[in-house]
């Protein structure tokens, strides 16, 4: 998997709009000045600025707005402004001979879990699960450990080393036990099975799966796992980190299993290190995650350490 290059200040991001639109103007250019105050240029796809329902815009301006940054020289890296939907609908829109000539820094989480699992399986670079400037950039949460662990990872050519846990969060639980080793790849766990049966499903062979989610209810939690067992791709990873899973609690807690349960019930007989509680995902404090560079799990005392770099000076 090859790195791209480190971002400098003064260097230039693209913000695209893959998925949802923003709730109003006001939020984009917030976005762009806490790009700004991050030491970048920014230039705005117009994509960010359309609204198609739940969309930002029709597939065709969404994908067009990627092509065009990857393509073009003067843009160093790609920030997603936000999650939503729709990211699934553009994949077969995006010229990954172009993008895979021209890797580069490439930031989103959530719905944006499926452009990271194409990037990373038909463009062969390392991509970034991580905040977004009119999610995470604009509230007074992201100044600390949000702000410190993304420009760790992407500005940085040393490897991020251990991922600490934000303070006052619950401590890593450990599954399984067990130590493994390999690249890093997933994301969301409804996007990860959204593209089940596609050509850009997920290929967890001998690497480390990480997951997340949230408002998803533990038994539809259950059911993607379980699809992703009878898939063979829990088989197939080396070890599994499970990230926040925010907002899952049932209606009725005694017509559900805890989430534990489901987690240990379809894990823990997988027989490789699994750990709980990672720092990615929907909470309000998130580590950026170099999807793609070499990691490894340490199913004995619940750490997860990334040994590569996914930027080079």
């Amino acid at each position: 998997m090859k790195q791209v290059k480190m971002l400098r200040p003064g260097d230039t991001i693209g913000m695209i709009a893959p998925s949802g639109p923003a709730p109003d103007r006001k939020r984009i250019d917030r976005a762009i000045q806490a790009i700004e105050d991050l030491g970048f240029r920014v230039i705005v796809g117009p994509g960010c600025y359309e609204k198609w329902g739940y969309l930002a815009g029709s597939d065709a301006i969404r994908a067009r707005d990627i092509n065009r940054f990857f393509a073009d020289p003067a843009v160093d890296g790609i920030f997603c402004m936000k999650g939503g939907d729709g990211a699934p609908r553009i994949l077969d829109r995006l010229d990954l001979e172009t993008i895979a000539q021209h890797p580069k820094v490439f930031l989103g989480y959530s719905d944006i879990t499926a452009l990271h699992l194409v990037l990373n399986q038909k463009a062969g670079f390392i991509t970034f699960h991580g905040p977004m400037p009119a999610t995470e950039f604009v509230t007074d949460d992201f100044a600390g450990y949000n702000r410190d662990h993304l420009l760790r990872a992407i500005t940085a050519p040393e490897p991020i080393g251990e991922v600490l846990l934000p303070h006052g969060a619950p401590p890593a639980e450990v599954l399984f036990p067990g130590r493994a080793e390999g690249e890093l790849t997933g994301g969301n766990l409804a996007l990860i099975c959204a593209l089940m049966g596609t050509p850009y499903e997920i290929d967890t062979r001998g690497k480390i799966l990480v997951i997340e989610d949230i408002d998803e209810a533990n038994y539809r939690i259950d059911r993607m796992l379980t699809q992703l067992r009878l898939a063979g791709k829990l088989d197939a990873a080396a070890g599994i980190v499970i990230g926040q899973f925010s907002n899952t609690d049932p209606a009725d807690p005694n017509k559900a299993l805890p989430i534990t349960d489901v987690f240990d019930s379809i894990l823990r007989p997988l027989e490789k290190p699994v750990i709980f509680h990672q720092s990615f995902g929907h909470d309000r404090q998130k580590t950026t995650l170099p999807l793609g560079a070499r990691a490894q799990l340490d199913g004995e005392t619940g750490r997860l350490i990334v040994i590569e770099s996914g930027v080079y000076a």
